[in-house]
Order: C-alpha cells, then sequence, then structure tokens
C-alpha cells in the first residue's frame, strides 16, 4: 500500500513540474506584445517601465511608420496610439493598424480630450480612450481587458 501511494505521490510530483515548465513558458513568451506609439520619448520611456514593472514586454515607437513597419511582421496583441503626432494623426494609424493586423486591440490616449475624436476612435474599434494623464491602473485595467478580449 506504502509503496503504490509513493508511485502516486511521485506521479503528481512529475505532472507538476510539467505544469510549472508550461506555465513559465507561458509567462515568458512574447505572445502578448504590446506596441507604444507615442511622438514624446518620456511618456514611451514611463509606459515602458509601468509595463515592465507589470511583467508585461512593450515595443516602443517614437515614429508612426516604423511601428506600421513592424505591425506588418509582427502582429502585437495590443496598440497604445497616441492621437497628436507629428507625422501622422494616430486615427489615421488606427485605420491602417486595422487593415494590417485586424485582430490587434488598440487603446487611443491623448492629451487633448475631444469628443469628436474620441467618438471617430471608438466607432473605428478602439478598445478604449484614455486621456493624459492618466492614472496607471486605469490604463493598465484597459490593457489588461484588451489582452483578455484578444485571447
Amino acid at each position: 500500500m506504502r509503496i503504490a501511494a509513493e508511485a502516486t505521490v511521485m506521479r503528481l510530483i512529475d505532472a507538476a513540474r510539467q505544469l510549472t515548465v508550461v506555465s513559465f513558458a507561458v509567462r515568458t513568451s512574447n505572445a502578448f506584445v504590446i506596441c507604444l506609439l507615442d511622438d514624446d520619448p518620456s511618456v514611451l520611456k514611463g509606459l515602458g517601465r509601468l509595463f515592465s514593472s507589470v511583467g508585461l514586454h512593450a515595443e516602443t515607437f517614437s515614429d508612426p511608420q516604423k511601428f506600421l513597419d513592424y505591425v506588418r511582421v509582427h502582429r502585437p496583441t495590443v496598440a497604445l496610439v497616441d492621437v497628436c503626432m507629428p507625422q501622422m494623426s494616430g486615427l489615421e494609424v488606427q485605420s491602417r493598424l486595422r487593415e494590417l493586423s485586424p485582430s490587434t486591440r488598440i487603446i487611443i490616449f491623448t492629451g487633448k480630450d475631444d469628443p469628436l475624436v474620441r467618438c471617430t476612435a471608438l466607432n473605428a474599434g478602439a478598445s478604449a480612450f484614455i486621456n493624459k494623464p492618466f492614472d496607471d491602473e486605469e490604463l493598465l485595467t484597459a490593457v489588461r481587458l484588451a489582452l483578455a478580449s484578444a485571447t
């Protein structure tokens, strides 16, 4: 009886080890890459640190065209896009991103809340529209919801 119990315990330990390995692989995979697009380097740096602090990987971009080139190859799960940028508006980026990667969840953020821009972004499929300055938890909640809806 004791030998059978020990064999069962050993099988459970082996199963737990396998689950631990699988869980570790999921957490460290780049399956949930978040892209950040803003022309302000300090915003990119701060958001990059915020996401890193909660275990999320973020790719940062200050140039909309370089971001779109990246999207053509990598298809990020979530993209945070600033509305006001000198080279291309965030709404134009959103439109192009929809064509390149329809499954990418888009969160629009801006320092200048405009009801028309908000309505346009949300009607075009944005997962969220957030005003700067934003609360870290508000942003993280929006990102988590976007990630959850992508899986």
